[in-house]
C-alpha cells in the first residue's frame, strides 16, 4: 500500500513584538516560527511537538519561502534570494525576514505594530520515518522528528502558542517590549 504524501501547515503565536527603525535599512520581522519540544493540540485529534534537529537538513539545501496568510502570491522573503534567513538553536527555528517594499508588506508590519497580527505558521511535509507516535496517551502523542520545510508564514491563525516574532525599528522601543515582556512574566508568576 502506498500512502500519499500531504503537505502540512502549523499555526503558531507571534509575540514579543519588537520595532527597530532607520530610514536606511528595510523593515525586518523576526522571532521563533517554531519551539522546540512545545506541545500543542491539532484539531483535538492528536497532540504534536517538534523535536530539535527537525529542520536543520530542510534549512541547509531547501528553497524556503516567507509568506502573508499562506498566500504564495504574497511572498515577504526567500533564502535562495537571502531575504528570508533561518537558523535552529537550542529553543527552536528563528527566522528573519527583510520585508519587500509592497502595499501587503506594509500592510502587515503596520498590522503588527498595532498588535492586530501577532502569530506565525510554518508548513511541512513529514519526512518518510521521521515522526513518532505515542498511542500510550489521551490524545495520543505525534513527535515531529524531520520534516521537509516548504515556508514560514505571518498570519493571524495560531496552533502553536510559544513562538516569538518581532516587528524590528528601534533599539529604544526593544528595551521597552522586553520591560513589558519581564514585567508580563512577573504577573503571571504572581498569578500562578
Amino acid at each position: 500500500m502506498t500512502m500519499t504524501k500531504k503537505k502540512e501547515t502549523r499555526t503558531v503565536d507571534i509575540t514579543n513584538i519588537q520595532t527597530r527603525n532607520t530610514d536606511n535599512e528595510p523593515i525586518k520581522i523576526s522571532g521563533y516560527a517554531a519551539v522546540f519540544n512545545s506541545r500543542t493540540s491539532i484539531g483535538d485529534f492528536f497532540d504534536e511537538m517538534i523535536a530539535p534537529g527537525a529542520f536543520d537538513k530542510s534549512i541547509a539545501s531547501d528553497d524556503i519561502r516567507a509568506l502573508y496568510n499562506h498566500n504564495w502570491d504574497k511572498v515577504l522573503g526567500r533564502t535562495k534570494a537571502n531575504t528570508l534567513t533561518l537558523r535552529e538553536d537550542d529553543k527552536g527555528l528563528f527566522f528573519e525576514i527583510e520585508l519587500p517594499n509592497t502595499s501587503y508588506a506594509r500592510d502587515l508590519a503596520e498590522s503588527m505594530e498595532r498588535g492586530d497580527i501577532d502569530q506565525c505558521s510554518f508548513g511541512f511535509l513529514v519526512k518518510d520515518g521521521k515522526e513518532r507516535w505515542d498511542y500510550s496517551q489521551e490524545p495520543a502523542l505525534r513527535t515531529l522528528e524531520e520534516v521537509e520545510l516548504y515556508e514560514v508564514t505571518i498570519c493571524s491563525l495560531p496552533a502553536y502558542e510559544d513562538t516569538e516574532a518581532a516587528l524590528v525599528r528601534s533599539k529604544e522601543i526593544d528595551q521597552t517590549v522586553e520591560r513589558r515582556i519581564k514585567l508580563i512574566k512577573q504577573i503571571n508568576e504572581v498569578l500562578k
